[in-house]
């Protein structure tokens, strides 16, 4: 189940959760936290199990209801379980987007591959880093 997460920015579990989605950056973690807190646009949602956030999602939805994918991570005891995949059509369920996008490393992109979204290499974007854009038209 998806639920919003605003009121439990500063929930230490919530954030460690953001935090795997920043590469375990704190300077990063507390820059994510402070944009999901100050801007109106952001919002970050959690996936629940059980009573207990497994995962988390952060998303940017624009006037043409384009969607744009900033954050996710699912705890690593729960990962390969489906969990990514339900909370974005979850997501889908939720926001009703006309077009899902995001980006990611080489780490991830067979996740967004095997869900469905087209790949396209962005090139190297940071030093020895190829970046790509995932489409998921919906």
């Amino acid at each position: 189940m998806l639920i919003n997460l605003e009121a439990r920015l500063d929930d230490s579990n919530i954030q460690e959760i953001v935090e795997y989605s920043v590469y375990s950056d704190s300077e990063k973690l507390v820059e994510t936290i402070e944009a999901y807190k100050n801007d109106p646009e952001l919002e970050l949602y959690g996936y629940e199990v059980e009573g207990e956030v497994i995962g988390i999602i952060g998303v940017r939805l624009n006037v043409k209801k384009e969607l744009q994918i900033e954050h996710i991570a699912i705890t690593p005891d729960n990962r390969g379980l489906g969990y990514g995949r339900g909370i974005i059509l979850e997501v889908i369920e939720l926001k009703a987007p006309t077009l899902i996008t995001a980006e990611t490393d080489e780490d991830s992109v067979n996740f967004y591959r095997n869900i469905g979204f087209e790949i396209e290499s962005l090139g190297e974007k940071y030093f020895g880093v190829e970046r790509f854009k995932c489409v998921y038209p919906v």
